[in-house]
C-alpha cells in the first residue's frame, strides 16, 4: 500500500493507492460494506446457511483479480488506518468478465456454482443497459462503519471519477446499488439512472455518470 508521501500521521485524510499489502484490510471493509446489501443477500442466497462465507470468498476473488490484471485500487487513510476502499475496472473488464476462466473455477469452488453463474448474469444485465460499451465500472467500494458518515465516500467517488477521466479507453463510469436509500448522494455526485434490475422481491438501481478528459486526479497527501 503506498501514498506517495512520508507522513500519514495527520487527522486529515489521505488518498493512497492500494497494493497487495492491503488485501486483507479491504476485504474487512467490504465484506462489512456488502453483507447487509439486497443485492449480495439476493446473488448469494442469504436464507442458506454459510452466506457470509460466500461472500467473502466473492470479495477475495474480486479483490485479486482486479490486482492480477493490474487495475486501479485506491483508498483512503486518516490516522494511519485504512477506512475506505474502492477497486476500478477499466472498460474492457466487465465485457470479458465471463471469460476470466481461472477467476470463474475460484469462484466456483468457494461460492458456489449456482451463485456464480447468477453474478454473472447478473452482470450481463448490467453490460446491456450500457449506453456505450467502454465505460469503467466501479464494482467494490466501501467505508468502514466506524468512519461513516464523514465524508470519506464522497472523497473516494470523486477520486474515482476523476482517476476515470484520465483513462481515454473509457468515457463513463457506471456502479449499481439495491438499496434505494444511497441514491441520493449518487444522484448529488452527477450519476443518473439507467433503470432497474429486478432481483427477487427487490430492484437494483443501475447508475452512469459520463467522465471527462481533462479532470486531474487528486494528488495523495
Amino acid at each position: 500500500m503506498t501514498d506517495g508521501t512520508d507522513d500519514n500521521n495527520s487527522q486529515e485524510p489521505v488518498i493512497v493507492r492500494l497494493d497487495a499489502s492491503a488485501r486483507n484490510e479491504a476485504i474487512s471493509i467490504l465484506v462489512s460494506a456488502y453483507r447487509n446489501e439486497p443485492t449480495f443477500q439476493y446473488l448469494f442466497d442469504h436464507r442458506r446457511p454459510g452466506y457470509q462465507q460466500r461472500v467473502r470468498a466473492t470479495v477475495r476473488e474480486l479483490i485479486d483479480l482486479y490486482f492480477e490484471l493490474d487495475q486501479d485500487a485506491i483508498g483512503v487513510m486518516t490516522d494511519n488506518t485504512l477506512v475506505a476502499v474502492a477497486f476500478i475496472g477499466e472498460p474492457e473488464l466487465r465485457l470479458n468478465l465471463a471469460e476470466q476462466i481461472s477467476w470463474r473455477i475460484r469462484m466456483v469452488l468457494t461460492a458456489g456454482f449456482a451463485c456464480t453463474r447468477r453474478y454473472l448474469d447478473y452482470h450481463e444485465k448490467i453490460k446491456a443497459m450500457l449506453p456505450q460499451p467502454l465505460t469503467h465500472q466501479l464494482p467494490l467500494m466501501g467505508v468502514n462503519p466506524k468512519y461513516q458518515h464523514k465524508g470519506y465516500g464522497r472523497l473516494l467517488l470523486s477520486t474515482v471519477e476523476k482517476l476515470c477521466a484520465e483513462n481515454p479507453r473509457g468515457s463513463g463510469l457506471v456502479l449499481d446499488t439495491g438499496n434505494s436509500r444511497y441514491l441520493p448522494f449518487y444522484e448529488s455526485e452527477g450519476f443518473r439512472s439507467l433503470g432497474t434490475i429486478r432481483l427477487g422481491d427487490f430492484e437494483d438501481h443501475v447508475l452512469y455518470r459520463e467522465v471527462h478528459a481533462g479532470e486531474s486526479a487528486v494528488a495523495p497527501g
